[in-house]
């Protein structure tokens, strides 16, 4: 038996598994990545994209987010394989949770799909977008999100900065530079993380916080961990499994693996 057999077997067997999930899962469906070679950080400021400045100047920061919105969704991305892989995983009751650092809205996208005309009773997947949702906007006032497509016309039209209908300023659903991860997504994850039995950590250099820290929570709450990523990452050495491959096709196989008994 291989180590992906093995942990398709813990797939089967757990109670709860728990994926996380990083850049590397969205760029074979032509996301464009923001560090590293031609990331989008070497064409943009980084330091024009912080809460502070939303705060001080929303004009100015909105009139910067439209470029660096049409820069990142100047097409309309799809779910590649390995997005699908874990949301029919997740239909079928062998995932419980999908923490993302992805802002792309790709996994929820995949999940709709999966579960399209499908029964009710259906298992319900988590989808915990950790850095939130770059397809979303939220009013600083009043705290309605809505779609983002319209408010990022709106602004493109001029209006800046864009407001809801109370007088807020939108804000683009993302966490900012600057800007506090949300309070109780952290907690969630890390709960799902000590809970989990099995925890996959797919496509993340496991480098920035709380993505390093939630494969280590759940190893040392007992979980088997295992690690699908091209480069190798400070975790590795706490994982039961680590494969240095492309997640579009270790993630397909070990759905088959999971399926096939």
């Amino acid at each position: 038996m291989d180590d992906l057999e093995r942990l398709a077997d813990e797939l089967r067997s757990a109670d709860t598994a728990v994926a996380f999930t990083g850049a590397g899962i969205s760029a074979p469906s032509g996301v464009p990545t923001f560090r590293g070679d031609d990331g989008v950080w070497e064409r943009f400021d980084e330091g024009q994209f912080t809460y502070g400045r939303f705060r001080s100047d929303p004009a100015a920061f909105w009139g910067d987010r439209i470029d660096l919105q049409r820069e990142l969704f100047d097409e309309e991305y799809e779910p590649n394989a390995a997005h699908k892989a874990l949301a029919t995983m997740g239909r079928d009751d062998h995932l419980e949770a999908v923490l993302t650092q992805n802002t792309d809205g790709l996994h929820g996208k995949a999940a709709e799909a999966a579960t399209a005309g499908v029964s009710d009773d259906t298992a319900e997947t988590t989808i915990l977008e950790l850095h939130g949702n770059s397809q979303r906007v939220r009013c600083t006032d009043c705290g309605k999100r809505r779609e983002g497509d319209p408010i990022f016309e709106r602004a493109g039209d001029g209006e800046l900065p864009p407001t809801c209908d109370c007088g807020g300023v939108y804000k683009p659903d993302v966490v900012l530079f600057g800007e506090q991860l949300p309070r109780a997504v952290i907690q969630r994850a890390k709960s799902l993380a000590r809970e989990s039995d099995v925890f996959l950590a797919i496509g993340s250099s496991l480098v920035v916080e709380p993505a390093a820290s939630l494969p280590r929570l759940a190893a040392s709450s007992g979980a088997t961990v295992g690690i699908v990523n091209l480069e190798s990452t400070p975790v590795d050495s706490v994982a039961d499994v680590v494969r240095r491959e492309d997640v579009t096709t270790v993630l397909p196989r070990l759905r088959e693996l999971v399926e096939a008994k």
